[in-house]
């Protein structure tokens, strides 16, 4: 294997694609850092939530604002394979509490607000400036990492993406009903692909991958073949 060295990576594509556990897999084949974006959007979305902001209610805008500008946001950014990236919101740990179905819809939501996608776009490229990251998320192709050097779209079908994320919440212990996730998982991919501010979308240069009846080791292998020279 002989990628672009420091190369920045970037994986995009709806809930339940495969992303993280790809990622993870991809950043540790290479050893390359791993970047979870989206952990950074339920971050702030339950820092939004704790302080009782409406994000629907202009005079809450302020508040916003000043949450921002004093957020105490730390990554602990995995580097092998099988580790979820551990989040600290004003130094303590969340990484548990952001990651549920109803976090995942609340991210969705605070990641329409500009000044919010401003904020962590700042953030993720002083992440990409030491090279050598897997960028994981909806638009780090698209916005957050336009020059990267490698581009890849997962996608894979609703029903298949909600199956998926019903056996990671049993492993959990949480019992949610399949239908239940299948229409949050709906609901997201309109949020996320009709919004006006960096809507979900493949890259025009991205490599998309249909993840639907492929293994995860099989689509890192299709990466890394699709990395290798000519």
């Amino acid at each position: 294997m002989s990628e672009k060295k420091g190369a920045v990576v970037t994986i995009d594509g709806p809930s339940g694609s495969g992303k993280s556990t790809i990622s993870r897999m991809l950043a540790a084949r290479l050893h390359y850092t791993y970047l979870d974006t989206g952990a950074m959007y339920r971050a702030v979305g339950l820092k939004v939530r704790q302080a009782g902001i409406d994000l629907d209610n202009p005079a809450d805008r302020p508040r916003l604002v000043k949450l921002l500008a004093e957020l105490d946001l730390q990554l602990a950014l995995a580097a092998r394979a099988g580790e979820e990236t551990r989040v600290f919101l004003d130094g303590e740990e969340i990484s548990a509490a952001i990651r549920t179905a109803e976090m995942g819809l609340v991210a969705s939501r605070v990641s329409a607000e500009p000044v919010v996608r401003q904020k962590l776009t700042e953030m993720q490229r002083q992440f990409g400036l030491q090279g050598g990251v897997v960028a994981e998320g909806r638009d780090t192709g698209t916005v957050v990492f336009p020059q990267a050097a490698y581009k890849f779209y997962l996608d894979a079908s609703p029903e298949e993406r909600a199956r998926r994320r019903w056996e990671q919440l049993r492993e959990k212990g949480q019992e949610m009903d399949r239908q239940e996730i299948l229409a949050q998982i709906e609901k997201r991919d309109r949020d996320d692909s009709s919004r006006a501010l960096a809507p979900l979308s493949a890259a025009p240069d991205a490599i998309i991958i249909d993840s639907s009846v492929l293994s995860v080791e099989a689509v890192v292998e299709v990466m890394l073949a699709r990395m290798a020279p000519a």
